[in-house]
């Protein structure tokens, strides 16, 4: 069971390092990027979601 839970654990950090980087370059506001990434870090798996379904897009 160790060796799943390490697993998963490095792959929501990649994942959330990831998407903070995608933040930090996009278009958006100051605020809408601190909001995204303040619910990255407080709601890894939730946070990353909503960011895909609702966070800011280079080309829609």
């Amino acid at each position: 069971m160790g060796l799943e839970v390490g697993l998963f654990g490095l792959i929501l950090l990649l994942i959330c390092v990831w998407a903070i980087l995608q933040i930090a370059q996009s278009h958006a506001s100051t605020l809408a990027k601190a909001l995204w990434i303040v619910a990255l870090l407080i709601f890894p798996v939730f946070g990353f979601v909503a960011w895909l379904i609702f966070g800011p897009r280079a080309n829609r």
